[in-house]
């Protein structure tokens, strides 16, 4: 394998990694897992959200409790690119979010989510993020309209479950 080839295959596993981070928060977020949200940070991490400056420890006590009132929350991501800086990056994640069952009205908003990545002792995570809110609109949603799998924000959620089978095996 020659220099730039090794180059280029290191900034694709960089690349990934950062895209992980971003998904690793978004599953967080939406399945209420606190401890996976704050492992997307560094320990100084920094975060900006509409009525929100912080951080990262600042951000889940202020977070928390508004998801914690909601039927529940799901962020489905677009467009990400990354702009790699040696042990620096600029992330730049597209997010639809959508939130239901809220005290004064569902809603769905569009954000970006720019990020200062850092890599320390091996490991990307953000250093400061700011969600940058592009637009909300006000939605009303109905239950499902049959039974069939339904998600949860605890340990009874799929997701949960099949860990535990195949931790069993």
């Amino acid at each position: 394998m020659t220099t730039v080839e090794s180059r280029e295959l290191r900034d694709l596993l960089d690349k990934q990694a950062i895209y992980e981070v971003v998904m690793r928060y978004c599953r967080g977020i939406d399945r209420l897992d606190f401890e996976l949200v704050r492992s997307c940070y560094h320990p100084d991490g920094i975060d900006h959200h509409t009525g929100f400056d912080g951080t990262v420890d600042e951000y889940i006590a202020w977070v928390q409790p508004k998801l914690e009132l909601l039927g529940g929350t799901m962020h489905a991501v677009g467009n990400h690119l990354v702009e790699l800086y040696g042990d620096v990056a600029i992330s730049e994640t597209y997010s639809t979010n959508t939130h239901w069952e809220r005290p004064g009205g569902d809603f769905t908003s569009g954000c970006r989510f720019v990020d200062l990545m850092e890599r320390r002792d091996g490991r990307w995570a953000i250093s400061e993020r700011w969600a940058v809110r592009e637009w909300t609109r006000s939605d009303t949603f109905t239950h499902p309209e049959a039974t069939g799998p339904r998600g949860r924000r605890d340990n009874s959620d799929l997701l949960a479950e099949l860990r535990t089978r195949l931790a069993a095996r």
